[in-house]
């Protein structure tokens, strides 16, 4: 079962992780239209966009470029797309996979009102 994290708590979740653990990755898994439109800023996690269409041709990128336990949390519109791609990474090897509830609606309503809501 994938973890929904809501934004309001994702610098809870960041700051629990393990010493030594890999900075946090957000995986913003929408269109490039949509992340033209809203885009979250860099803030103690490192921000990787792949539209979710992408991240199964990119799987072998990923675990080649990430630790299995690399700690990620998935991202889209609404979290529907990011909780379709937590599960895939899941699946396949990844074991500290997170989804961001509300997805960037959310960020906008609790983490940062300057992100456009769309």
């Amino acid at each position: 079962m994938i973890a929904q994290l809501s934004p309001a708590d994702f610098n809870a979740w960041r700051d629990s992780l393990p010493a030594g653990a890999p900075t946090p990755l957000v995986l913003d898994v929408r269109e490039p239209w949509e992340i033209q439109t809203a885009s979250v800023k860099e803030d103690g996690f490192t921000l990787v966009h792949i539209p979710m269409r992408d991240v199964p041709a990119r799987l072998e990128e990923l675990k080649e470029e990430l630790p299995a336990d690399q700690p990620v949390a998935c991202l889209c519109h609404h979290g529907a797309r990011s909780m379709q791609v937590a599960n895939y990474l899941a699946q396949n090897g990844f074991t500290q996979v997170v989804n961001l509830h509300g997805g960037i609606n959310a960020w906008s309503a609790q983490r940062d009102t300057s992100v456009p809501r769309y």
